[in-house]
């Protein structure tokens, strides 16, 4: 169930009670500025474990060096990456040699929600 949806400058958050769904906004680049605001919001919202899926619509560049921070997030279980497009799901594909917990890509929002719940749920 939907708890609140956050619109930041660069990308809106939704938050569920075991996932979080990004969309970053249209050309926009995650550096590490970036990242340590998604880690901080992520680190206030969730006291219990959660999975970071981000839904890729648009188009974004990540610097894949963010990811070993990541990792370090509080709480964070894994990350998922939902895209139809080619290019984006190769990207995350390099991406995911970069972080050190459960990483997946998907084609459906829906795919990616299940298997959070899943890994939420293993975890448990």
């Amino acid at each position: 169930m939907l708890e609140t949806i956050l619109k930041l400058n660069f990308c809106t958050l939704s938050f569920y009670d075991s996932y979080v769904i990004a969309v970053i906004n249209e050309g926009e680049h995650i550096d590490h500025e970036i990242n340590q605001k998604l880690i901080n919001i992520m680190d206030e919202h969730y006291e219990t474990p959660y999975v970071y899926i981000t839904h890729r619509i648009h188009s974004y560049s990540v610097d894949p060096h963010v990811y070993p921070k990541t990792t370090t997030a509080k709480n964070l279980t894994g990350f998922a990456v939902v895209s139809d497009d080619y290019v984006s799901k190769n990207n995350a594909k390099i991406e995911r040699l970069f972080f050190g917990k459960p990483f997946e890509i998907f084609s459906e929002l829906d795919d990616a929600i299940t298997w959070a719940k899943n890994l939420i749920e293993k975890g448990s």
